[in-house]
């Protein structure tokens, strides 16, 4: 999966809300086109939070029979473990090859019980998973070797950025265990995960605009650090800062950047939010920018 960047498709919706399976089956096939390490059907990005129980079968299917075996599938799992195990069956009918434990709903938790939730699930599925770190899920060192001594854990992406705690994780984890940077907009800490053993990362720029994000991930191998340096000012920050404005840009504005692009991505569900014109505006030549920079058109 270090391959390549890690693309975590977009869901597709139609106006009115309903899973637009054409729109998401023909988004899935142009990321695949573009040459992901592996594909991370009904995620964050994915929504994963508003789909029942069929459309998430239905989204991780196509995912599935558009990849066609040609790279991992990672199908998204998450609230508590008895219902993470709903999906995480579901997941293992449709043919996926692992599975993102995404944060539990709403409470903190102690580290025995954070470990405890991962194991419930891995003991409940045949399915390898990888934990995530993100909101009020912060695993200890501690916790993530606990973890990897779980028959069937292979993993943790983290979205936290706090390197000096990743580093004594990832210094007190198995050669084996895999790390991902799970940041937001990953590519701006790109650099900094790799120096502390984390090279691999997921690209939300990758849903809608492969070109960016490849040329990006090219640079960074080669060190040429001059072109990620004018990626990063001229295009990662200012949509970084863009995407910071109001909660819930990080899945609405890519795909209002995808639409930007034609892709058959639809509006996002609420609780989340579309951007005003006005931003759409400011996206667009931000995009447009970002494109000419690598050689490419909106």
């Amino acid at each position: 999966m270090a391959a390549s960047v890690l693309s975590f498709p977009l869901t597709s919706f139609h106006e009115d809300g309903s899973l637009d399976a054409d729109g998401y089956r023909a988004h899935v096939a142009d990321r695949l086109a573009a040459g992901p390490g592996a594909l991370f059907p009904a995620c964050g990005t994915g929504e994963f939070f508003s789909l029942d129980e069929e459309e998430y079968r239905r989204v991780v299917t196509i995912a599935v029979e558009e990849t066609a075996g040609r790279v991992p599938v990672v199908a998204g799992t998450g609230y508590g473990w008895a219902q993470a195990l709903r999906f995480a069956r579901i997941a293992e009918d449709a043919g996926a090859d692992a599975l993102l434990v995404m944060p539990h709903y709403l409470t903190a938790a102690p580290q025995d019980g954070l470990v405890a939730h991962v194991e419930r699930i891995a003991a409940g599925t045949r399915l390898p998973l990888i934990a995530y770190q993100r909101g009020q899920v912060a695993y200890t060192a501690q916790a993530v070797r606990r973890l990897a001594r779980v028959p069937g854990v292979i993993g943790l992406k983290d979205g936290h950025s706090d390197l000096d705690r990743l580093q004594r994780t990832v210094l007190a984890a198995p050669g084996d265990f895999l790390f991902f940077n799970g940041a937001a907009t990953a590519e701006i800490q790109a650099r900094a995960y790799a120096a502390v053993g984390v090279p691999a990362y997921s690209s939300a720029v990758h849903a809608f605009a492969p070109e960016i994000a490849g040329a990006f991930l090219t640079a960074l191998r080669a060190g040429d650090h001059g072109t990620v340096d004018t990626l990063l000012r001229d295009f990662y920050v200012p949509f970084v800062e863009l995407r910071d404005r109001v909660p819930g840009y990080g899945v609405s504005l890519v795909k209002a950047a995808a639409r930007l692009r034609g892709c058959p991505v639809g509006p996002v569900r609420a609780p989340l939010t579309d951007p005003a014109a006005a931003e759409l505006a400011e996206l667009k030549t931000l995009l447009t920018a970002g494109l000419d920079l690598v050689g490419a058109t909106l």
